[in-house]
């Protein structure tokens, strides 16, 4: 399994319109940067990431579930963009902050503190149960 982390304004796809989308999930959809594209071809049913809302709130707010591998955008007519589906999983109990993150030495390494405008990015086992951890999650359940 691996980990990722997907950023949303809320004013235009919150977590609470994530979560009540349901077991059908949604189109990851809107990406246009070849490397978040990229990130997206390279998840596999299973893998989750942190759902973080961006520009406003700036905090991981939940965790999601990929339940659809790569496929057209379906927002575009470019055959270039592609995008998963993801479903909400749960609640992080206790939002993490970019601050918190940005203040852990753990996390100094994690792409959301070197390069915080990539939408789609990578996260590390460790950065996983740390970023968990700090949310107030037990990474194994």
């Amino acid at each position: 399994m691996a980990y990722w982390l997907f950023k949303s304004e809320p004013s235009t796809w919150s977590w609470e319109m994530q979560k009540k989308k349901g077991d059908a999930g949604q189109q990851w959809d809107g990406v246009r940067n070849y490397q978040a594209r990229n990130n997206m071809r390279a998840m596999k049913i299973g893998d989750l990431g942190f759902f973080y809302h961006s520009n406003e709130g700036l905090e991981v707010v939940g965790i999601v579930e990929v339940c659809a591998l790569a496929h057209r955008d379906t927002t575009t007519d470019d055959e270039r963009w592609e995008c998963v589906d993801v479903r909400a999983v749960r609640d992080m109990p206790k939002p993490v902050t970019m601050k918190d993150i940005k203040a852990n030495p753990k996390l100094k390494e994690m792409v959301l503190v070197n390069n915080s405008r990539l939408s789609v990015q990578p996260v590390t086992k460790e950065e996983w149960i740390e970023v968990c951890r700090m949310g107030g999650l037990d990474p194994a359940q």
